[in-house]
């Protein structure tokens, strides 16, 4: 019986998994995105996530710990570089898991694994800032801010109007004295 065990072990040994997900998790950072088999892109997301979450941290400590799982150098570098900036402000759901249907030969289901802030398809353009913080469900914060720019719109613009209504009206006279 497997009651609780939670880990997808692949068909593979501890030490052979271990090895696949980090060779796995090497390929991500260099390529940003990679494909695979549905069930091993599940696994990776499992034991790739929690990298770039340490990975946010830049101190010594964390780049030890990351490097006892992927054992390259250059991956780290890359991944406190670039992918860290990238991700900073995003509070999980590094990867993104596109199916891609099956695989001829041995009907494997095939997936796709990528980041997402390095898809200029789906994400934002590099034009564009990043976008405030979500809003609450109950809408309290973003509802008393709308109610003040509501207020604020509606003293600048009767003033305005008043400002323009003499000079409209001064107009209106000068033409019938022609």
């Amino acid at each position: 019986m497997r009651h609780g065990d939670k880990i997808n072990n692949l068909g593979r040994t501890a030490a052979h998994r271990k090895a696949l997900l980090s060779n796995l998790s090497i390929e991500l950072i260099a390529h940003k995105r990679i494909v695979t088999t549905l069930a091993k892109a599940k696994a990776l997301r499992k034991y790739f996530e929690p990298l770039v979450t340490k990975a946010k941290d830049n101190t010594t400590h964390q780049r030890r710990l990351i490097f006892s799982y992927l054992q390259d150098k250059e991956a780290v570098a890359e991944l406190f570089g670039p992918i860290a900036e990238k991700v900073g402000g995003r509070p999980g759901g590094y990867t993104r898991i596109i199916k891609l249907g099956i695989r001829h030969g041995d009907n494997a289901e095939r997936a796709l694994i990528e980041l997402v802030d390095f898809n200029e398809v789906y994400g934002k353009s590099k034009d564009e800032a990043k976008e405030p913080a979500k809003k609450t469900r109950r809408g309290r914060t973003s509802a008393k801010k709308a109610v003040a720019a509501e207020e604020q719109a509606a003293e600048t613009v009767p003033a305005a109007t008043a400002e323009a209504a003499p000079a409209v009206e001064e107009k209106a006279e000068e033409k019938p004295a022609e």
